[in-house]
């Protein structure tokens, strides 16, 4: 990961597109970085491949004031660079799991996945809130205090732990978010430790919560990168990179949301632990965005059936939930 860090910007632009692969990435820092990674860990299978990398600005970037939900949902952070990939503008595409549609356009697939960074969310508190309790995330949080967040499923569970916070939109880029912290928009926020890691940010971080507490996003963590179906040159050149452990734990929590038709309105979350005996133990929930109901669940299962595990989890949560909350 420091490598990819330590990676001069103009590392990878110094050939004609011609004979290059050329990598697609939205332009944030974090998603610049992770393009990085993954062009570095092409590196270090196949010295010397020639790559090239196209920043894309997507509408999930450029609108900041709004709820993903609100105009479109999730795909919005990738629709144009599916978009350059399947006119042949770029060979593949590095996105943040997490980000991706859980049903990708036609023509296109998940080629590979780099290691899992640590899916845990983190509590980030403004420098006018004092650390009262480190032990105890939430009780540090003041009575009624505003919280920022873009995410209906961190917004569920925080307010069924403290049904008296309130909630208030932050959007933008994770310095972006932390400044406006500062600035004293709010008193908190919740970020995912991954991206503050990758950022070399995870000094700001006042207290990871563990899943028992915030059940991370589906895919949280994990790098992934698509390319075209039909392109079996560059699929088998990615194949060389793919992380078997992140494969099943993508898929288990993936068919969660395909279960349950997850989009941004609907609070879900999902996290498949690696346990003994190439077994996954997935643990999923449901919530009503106020945080007045909250289900979750957990099924254990070899992770060769991760599939199958996430589809029947999902089911189960399904069955049990409100039918407003899925509709």
């Amino acid at each position: 990961m420091s490598a990819a860090l330590s990676m001069p910007s103009t590392s990878f632009h110094t050939v004609p597109r011609s004979s290059a692969l050329h990598v697609g990435t939205r332009g944030s820092p974090l998603a610049l970085v992770q393009a990085r990674m993954v062009m570095a860990a092409l590196d270090a299978v196949r010295p010397g491949l020639p790559l090239n990398e196209e920043i894309i600005s997507t509408v999930g970037d450029r609108v900041q004031d709004r709820r993903l939900a609100d105009f479109g949902g999730k795909g919005l952070f990738a629709k144009e660079i599916h978009e350059a990939l399947l006119d042949g503008r770029v060979d593949f595409a590095v996105h943040s799991l997490k980000d991706l549609e859980t049903e990708l356009p036609s023509g296109i697939t998940i080629a590979c996945f780099l290691p899992r960074e640590d899916p845990r969310d983190v509590l980030v508190l403004a420098p006018s809130c004092p650390v009262a309790e480190r032990a105890l995330p939430f009780p540090n949080l003041p009575e009624g205090g505003r919280i920022g967040t873009a995410s209906a499923r961190r917004q569920a569970q925080l307010l069924h732990a403290r049904p008296d916070l309130r909630v208030g939109l932050i959007r933008g880029n994770v310095r972006t978010r932390l400044e406006r912290l500062e600035g004293g928009d709010f008193v908190a926020t919740l970020l995912a430790l991954a991206g503050l890691k990758r950022l070399g940010l995870a000094h700001r971080v006042t207290m990871p919560l563990d899943p028992e507490i915030m059940l991370p996003a589906a895919g949280q963590g994990i790098i992934a990168v698509t390319a075209r179906e039909n392109d079996h040159q560059t699929r088998a050149t990615l194949a060389q990179i793919d992380d078997p452990a992140a494969r099943a734990a993508a898929t288990a929590e993936r068919a969660v949301l395909r279960a349950l038709e997850g989009s941004c309105r609907a609070p879900i979350g999902a996290f498949a632990r690696s346990m003994p005996g190439d077994e996954l133990l997935l643990t999923a929930m449901v919530a009503r965005a106020d945080g007045t109901f909250l289900q979750r669940r957990s099924l254990r299962g070899h992770r060769k059936d991760a599939a199958r595990l996430g589809m029947d989890l999902g089911a189960a949560l399904r069955a049990d939930s409100p039918v407003d909350i899925l509709s």
